[in-house]
């Protein structure tokens, strides 16, 4: 629906919309409050924000899938309203990453409140791409910052808590107290359980939330992209020399498409018209992807952009979220990660993710971090302590059922636990095996179900032990089990969704469509959570 500015006789909620009368009218007193009845207040722009039942949009998001491609979810929203197709866009994971949810994020920017295109992180650059597409098409973003500083100072926070490090905007300091390595001798990744002191931060969580963590890029990183530029190291910037503006406030992967625009003015010809392309999001060399700031600019060597020119080309330094694998209950006033060092050959350089490197080598027991709480969207335990679980997070998705098992000892919660767990080899890639066979001992663990993909000649993953056992887990189902999956979401997510359905169909002997029905039940009732990067 578009909301049209009211006259004292014009309702703002028409009667065709999906309410009763008293609805409508609460709702008409309530945006008339909230507008002042101003001719002033801006609105948002034509189209751009809906109530399902209108302009088409019946309120449903068959488009929000993780495993989707962007080009299909945006096939799934065409003809919908501008604020629905900007949700289209995103990574569609809930993850927190933008500290809300896809429908909030979208709806900020068509609501001319968020000028940010870039905070879906999952997303990256199409997604970035994308938005920006529809803000041109909805005539622009962001109001004047003026008349925009005095909407926010107006504006009723959406979330009740608004205490620092309750939100990515308002970030703490914590102190990094350790990290120990998970992987034995002979694995082929380097996987670190984090402790981090919360004790003089303020913050609190409860399981199943996440840690947002504000990183420093890597020194040697930034080095290379001065020499690269030749600008000097101590140039002044806002305060800050150039390099510690690169190493604190700055990303510096993926390229952006800014970046390319300011390489075109600063050549010419076929470097030129390269540069002009991969600006436009084209791929000339079949590289584009996969380009950092510092490939960029090897791409088009000799160029000496103005500092803050450059600066400003780049984007702004992002948070990076992880799940919590701690309780409260059992570690008060301490949050533990369990975080994959990155790291990896591409086109004979080494590439490093930003955090999970940080807190692998470049911080210290008794350093001073950033961080703060992004509340979970649905994913948490059952209120009931008696109602089963089943938990599915092989490798780092282990962590919040890390999180779930100690709060289930704590609370003595009776209702039985099961968890499915699998990594490449048991002698060197078994995260936490003494802690789990003691939540075993403990009784708070019923079932432990374990699946090595490198330990003998066929590949064992965790969707083969769930078929494996299919008949009980269906039983566990049928007996009220909430199901929850943590992990990669383009492959052992949608894997473990295509286990669980066929075994719901062979168990519970339906055909694959029922079967499917069921698993889309389990889900609107809160009973199948995921938590999927």
């Amino acid at each position: 629906m578009t909301i049209q500015q009211p006259t004292p006789q014009t309702p703002l909620i028409p009667e065709s919309a999906p309410f009763n009368e008293d609805q409508r009218a609460w709702l008409n007193g309530f945006f008339a409050g909230l507008m002042s009845l101003d001719p002033g207040v801006g609105v948002a722009p034509a189209g751009a924000v809906s109530i399902p039942g209108e302009d088409g949009d019946d309120g449903e998001a068959p488009w929000h899938d993780p495993a989707m491609p962007i080009d299909e979810r945006m096939a799934l929203a065409e003809g919908r309203p501008l604020n629905r197709r900007m949700m289209a866009a995103m990574a569609q994971q809930d993850c927190g990453q933008c500290g809300s949810s896809c429908e909030e994020y979208s709806n900020s920017i068509a609501e001319q409140a968020e000028p940010r295109l870039n905070l879906c992180v999952p997303g990256g650059k199409a997604t970035a791409r994308m938005l920006k597409s529809l803000v041109e098409e909805m005539g622009g973003g962001v109001i004047d910052p003026e008349e925009q500083a005095a909407k926010d100072a107006a504006k009723v926070p959406k979330s009740a808590d608004q205490r620092p490090g309750h939100s990515r905007e308002n970030p703490v300091a914590a102190t990094f107290v350790s990290r120990v390595r998970l992987n034995g001798e002979g694995s082929e990744k380097v996987t670190n359980h984090i402790d981090i002191d919360l004790s003089e931060s303020g913050l609190d969580y409860v399981v199943g939330d996440s840690l947002g963590v504000y990183a420093a890029n890597d020194p040697a990183l930034a080095d290379a992209i001065i020499e690269a530029i030749g600008v000097p190291a101590d140039f002044p910037i806002l305060g800050k020399t150039f390099r510690d503006v690169l190493i604190e406030d700055t990303s510096l992967s993926p390229a952006p498409d800014e970046l390319f625009q300011l390489i075109s003015y600063l050549t010419g010809g076929e470097r030129r018209r390269k540069a002009q392309a991969l600006a436009k999001g084209e791929d000339p060399d079949g590289d584009a992807e996969t380009l950092d700031v510092l490939e960029a600019l090897q791409k088009f060597p000799g160029i000496h952009p103005d500092p803050e020119a450059f600066i400003e080309a780049l984007e702004p330094l992002q948070p990076r979220l992880y799940s919590i694998s701690s309780s409260p209950k059992a570690e008060p006033g301490k949050v533990s990660l369990t975080v994959d060092a990155v790291r990896y050959i591409l086109r004979d350089r080494r590439r490093e993710g930003l955090a999970s490197t940080y807190l692998d080598a470049r911080i210290a027991p008794g350093d001073a971090l950033k961080v703060y709480v992004q509340k979970a969207h649905g994913f948490a335990l059952p209120g009931d302590g008696a109602t089963p679980i089943i938990m599915v997070g092989p490798g780092t998705g282990v962590a919040p059922f890390r999180a779930f098992l100690q709060e289930r000892l704590a609370t003595k919660a009776d209702g039985g636990a099961w968890l499915f767990y699998g990594h490449q080899r048991s002698a060197c890639d078994f995260f936490y095996k003494d802690e789990l066979e003691g939540l075993q001992n403990a009784g708070a663990l019923s079932r432990l179900s374990l699946a090595w993909s490198r330990d003998g000649g066929e590949k064992v993953y965790v969707q083969n032990k769930m078929r494996e056992q299919g008949e009980e887990l269906y039983a566990w189902l049928e007996r009220g089990a909430h199901f929850y999956i943590c992990g990669d979401a383009q492959r052992m997510a949608k894997d473990v969704e295509s286990a669980l359905t066929d075994i719901v169909a062979e168990h519970g002997k339906l055909s694959l469509e029922d079967a499917k029905a069921y698993v889309e039940t389990l889900r609107a009732s809160g009973r199948y959570q995921t938590d999927v990067y």
